[in-house]
């Protein structure tokens, strides 16, 4: 049903598919939105369709619980709007006050949608609470359970609609509407359990004790849905596997020996920018390499929708020294601090008694390392007394990219140590 929707509604009119089509696999703009507008504007029917169901039928049974669940259905309506107009702002271009553009604004839109789930879980849990403390009778019928468990359904359906499309277009909006659309079905099953419950046993009321409890766990999914679209807003390490991705990407060009300084900024679900350092040989020719450098850039704009700009890192892979230096370095890191570890930017300033060796290490934000520390470790492992000396000269960073940060950070193989400098083995 859903891809008869997305084929008639979303493509228009059957031409095309539309089968797990992501934005970052080049959905346009324009696609995307229709998306979230067709997602919306069916939330915005449905949403209106239940609430005159149930309030019609909540005033004739005298149920409270009904009613309230009616409320919601209309608030839900609201969603769906604030989400239309979320899609329709997100989807406007770059300007010259936001070159970036706008997709943020679905960001924005997912959170409005968390907190008046969290507004409805606090209210429905005041309206509980009353009804425990002053329980009032519930008058039961067929149409009752009939409008309850239809509603069940069509939330049932709204959820399913909403992960499918939201999976399409990777949307925290559509994501917020579904987790909704679920704790609605909770909801709604619960007042269902306690119309039946009175009309088994009309003496007990457990009316105010299903909706407390109902509005507990909508609460609970509402503070992680704030948290899932702040976690954006404030700038979090991107998904591993396009990390992933972008490095096994990059490392398939010929001439590229590794990558290094990956980061990845999000403006939104369709708006990735990220920035590189790619390794190439030094004694490679500068103008190939650099038309190398914007065939990739050029690539990831029009195949992944990436807007890439690379940073040309020139390596010496010629100099036997340099690279065993480099070899013994990154056994020395994996061997102390641990796997994850990684260094680029290796580079040797060589002297008739002293050589300067200067390079990167990317360590995670927990580690404890300091740098002179660091220096300490590889100088006393490198010289030894009446040898030629090497002083390291090393900068920290830290990783971008999470877990990934070893995937990002790859570089080409390097040989086991085997330096014979001045007949010298450091």
């Amino acid at each position: 049903m859903y891809r008869l929707i997305k084929r008639w509604l979303v493509d228009g009119h059957g031409e095309g598919g539309s089968q797990g089509a992501r934005a970052t696999d080049g959905m346009s703009p324009e696609k995307r939105c229709r998306y979230g507008l067709v997602a919306g504007a069916l939330g915005i029917a449905s949403n209106l369709a239940l609430f005159a169901l149930k309030m019609a039928v909540g005033l004739m049974s005298g149920s409270v619980s009904i009613v309230a669940d009616a409320i919601n259905n209309l608030s839900d309506a609201g969603s769906s709007i604030v989400t239309v107009f979320g899609f329709k702002l997100s989807s406007r271009p770059a300007d010259a006050e936001h070159p970036f553009g706008h997709a943020r604004y679905e960001y924005i839109t997912g959170f409005v949608v968390a907190f008046i789930v969290l507004l409805i879980g606090a209210e429905l849990a005041r309206s509980s609470f009353e009804k425990i403390l002053a329980p009032e009778p519930i008058e039961t019928s067929v149409w009752v359970f009939a409008a309850l468990a239809l509603s069940i359904a069509v939330k049932l359906w709204q959820a399913g609609l909403y992960v499918d499309f939201g999976r399409d277009i990777d949307s925290s909006a559509l994501k917020a509407a579904a987790q909704d659309s679920l704790n609605d079905v909770v909801a709604t099953t619960a007042v269902l359990l306690s119309v039946a419950a009175a009309a088994i046993w009309p003496g007990i009321a457990i009316d105010g004790f299903m909706g407390l409890g109902v509005s507990a766990f909508i609460v609970v999914s509402s503070v992680r849905l704030i948290k899932e679209t702040v976690d954006p807003l404030l700038g979090t390490v991107p998904d591993a596997s396009l990390v992933e991705r972008v490095a096994a990407k990059v490392l398939s060009y010929e001439g590229v020996l590794g990558i290094h300084d990956l980061v990845i900024h999000n403006y939104g679900p369709a708006a990735c920018f990220a920035t590189l350092h790619v390794e190439i040989a030094s004694d490679a020719d500068f103008s190939v390499s650099h038309e190398l450098m914007d065939t990739i850039e050029r690539d990831f704009l029009e195949e992944l929708n990436i807007s890439l700009v690379i940073h040309m890192d020139p390596i010496d892979v010629s100099d036997p020294e340099t690279t065993a230096l480099r070899g013994k370095s990154e056994a020395i890191l994996r061997e102390e601090i641990g796997e994850d570890v990684t260094l680029h930017d290796f580079r040797v300033v060589r002297g008739p008694t002293r050589s300067n060796v200067l390079f990167d290490v990317v360590l995670p934000f927990e580690s404890k390392w300091t740098r002179s520390a660091l220096v300490e470790l590889f100088e006393s492992r490198f010289n030894q007394p009446g040898a030629h000396v090497y002083a390291f000269i090393l900068h920290i960073d830290r990783g971008f990219v999470g877990a990934a940060r070893r995937v990002a950070d790859s570089t080409c193989s390097t040989p086991e140590p085997d330096l014979h400098r001045r007949g010298e083995t450091p």
